[in-house]
């Protein structure tokens, strides 16, 4: 494992995850100008592309000024510090506020603009091969240093069952994110894990009633999450969690069996992280309705 890691610590709700080369690794970068056909491989094969530089740098970096710029009012940056950088003030003093404006970035045309690309929407016509819906559910994230609620393990499909499987979800860094910013991990190899343990849930909720059959929160499931225990996931199916140093025009692209969670920002010039996450399929497969609704807090997704 890079010396580099020993700078830092990386914590997930309160368990550190090891930093042995047997339970740690590296993202593996992606060329987005490959063939198509050999990303398709290597996607199938690893179940995630780290697709580098594939956004325009500048686009991204406007839309992070535009974020912040709004939220600037609610007491979240540091006075006087320039939006772009999303620099901490250490407590939003109007959280109510904060609120309002967070809900009404997802329904800003520049967030949809964003979302939809011209690199993004060509990617992916190519990479699915047909007309393609980008789900109308989709979430911007800031995560402030220090905060120790991050997201747990678990895998994408979970919150998608009542439509296709042949959907790929784009985790977007907006702005640089380097490791102890706390990006999404990644547990290596665990595309197959993820297919095994959906059908295991499929074969537990047979007998239940549809509505509570595709929920991620029936009576088999922990709200969606599979741990909030990285390390003891990964000493359990012997494998790593691999880590990234991201940066502003890259985007990841991961299946929906793909098991992924995040890590604690420890940041020392207190940058917010900010990031989305959106997803594309298809059109012409089956599209889980719950999914074709803005986001709201409770929506139970």
């Amino acid at each position: 494992m890079s010396t580099r890691t020993r700078e830092f610590t990386l914590m997930s709700n309160g368990y550190q995850l090891s930093q042995t080369p047997q339970r740690l690794g590296w993202l593996e970068p992606t060329d987005p100008t490959l063939p198509m056909e050999q990303l398709r491989q290597k996607y199938r094969a690893d179940g995630y592309l780290w697709l580098k530089g594939i956004l325009n740098r500048e686009a991204v970096q406007t839309f992070r000024r535009r974020f912040f710029a709004a939220m600037q009012v609610s007491g979240l940056l540091a006075a006087g510090s320039d939006p772009e950088e999303g620099i901490y003030s250490g407590e939003t003093t109007q959280k109510e506020l904060a609120h309002r404006i967070f809900m009404e970035a997802h329904r800003w045309p520049e967030y949809e603009a964003f979302c939809t690309a011209p690199e993004i929407v060509h990617f992916y016509e190519e990479f699915l091969g047909g007309e393609i819906y980008l789900h109308k559910r989709k979430l911007i994230r800031y995560n402030v240093p220090g905060d120790a609620r991050t997201t747990g393990a678990h895998y994408d499909l979970v919150y998608l069952r009542g439509g296709t499987d042949h959907l790929c979800s784009s985790w977007i860094p907006i702005g640089d994110i380097p490791v102890e910013m706390g990006g999404l991990t990644y547990l290596e190899g665990s595309d197959a894990w993820g297919r095994k343990m959906e059908a295991e849930f499929s074969l537990k909720n047979a007998d239940l009633p549809p509505e509570e059959r595709i929920s991620a929160y029936n009576k088999n499931m922990r709200e969606g999450w599979l741990t909030n225990d990285l390390p003891e996931l990964a000493e359990r199916v012997n494998s790593r969690w691999l880590i990234a140093d991201y940066e502003c025009g890259d985007m990841v692209v991961h299946s929906p069996y793909m098991i992924h969670a995040a890590t604690v920002n420890y940041n020392s010039g207190q940058r917010i992280r900010l990031s989305t996450d959106i997803r594309y399929q298809r059109k012409d497969d089956d599209i889980d309705m719950r999914w074709t609704n803005h986001w709201y807090p409770g929506d139970k997704l």
